[in-house]
């Protein structure tokens, strides 16, 4: 079973785009990682360039490992009627260092402040909808080194078991030995460690750095 944390809030891996059609209004959403405020402005100065001539680029984004600032505008829409609503589809989702920008094209049928509220808060769910998230996880970094001969079959191992446990693979050195580097759940490190000398009858151990890293693990 995978050992996930539940304290740290999940991001998104990649961006998504996604489009929703309201009473002749057309609402394109963007969404995107991002790793700071700074960031997030600059994805958003770039819908707004590249959808220059809509009435309304409205957005929100979360960012922080624990996703402790905030910041959203409505861009023209009625006060609280779009960025705010945005806002609070990410902090639903307990999502950080994301931005979600939605273009409106307005259609020429008014949709009211509720209207707008479900709209805004609409596209942007849906969007998430198809999101692959990561979790952000604590993780120990610990490494194996085979000899050469050896290097396909652990590499095989290791990729197995960082699927079935939260982890993630490293980058691998080839020098003297096969160097693989894991970085898993600190709990479960012990039971890597057995997997290991199992597979190798007491010949390979698993070394631990004692360095640990959050890191962004896809679900």
């Amino acid at each position: 079973m995978s050992d996930r944390s539940l304290s740290l809030p999940a991001s998104i891996a990649v961006p998504v785009d996604d489009e929703l059609v309201i009473r002749k209004s057309r609402f394109i959403t963007h969404v995107a990682p991002v790793t700071s405020p700074e960031h997030a402005d600059e994805v958003i100065a770039e819908i707004k360039k590249r959808f220059w001539d809509a009435r309304h680029n409205c957005s929100a984004q979360v960012t922080g490992l624990h996703g402790d600032r905030a910041r959203s505008s409505d861009d023209g829409e009625p006060s609280g009627t779009a960025g705010m609503p945005m806002l609070e589809v990410l902090r639903r989702r307990n999502l950080t260092d994301v931005v979600a920008v939605v273009t409106r094209y307005f259609g020429g049928i008014k949709l009211g402040a509720g209207g707008l509220v479900r709209a805004y808060s609409s596209a942007v769910s849906d969007a998430l909808d198809r999101a692959a998230l990561v979790d952000r996880m604590p993780l120990a970094q610990a490494t194996v080194a085979v000899s050469h001969a050896e290097a396909g079959r652990f590499g095989n191992l290791l990729r197995a078991w960082v699927a079935d446990h939260g982890a993630v693979l490293g980058d691998a050195s080839y020098a003297a030995d096969a160097t693989f580097e894991v970085w898993a759940p600190a709990s479960a490190l012990p039971a890597l460690a057995a997997e290991v000398a199992a597979a190798s009858g007491g010949a390979v151990a698993l070394a631990r750095s004692g360095t640990e890293r959050v890191i962004d693990v896809p679900r």
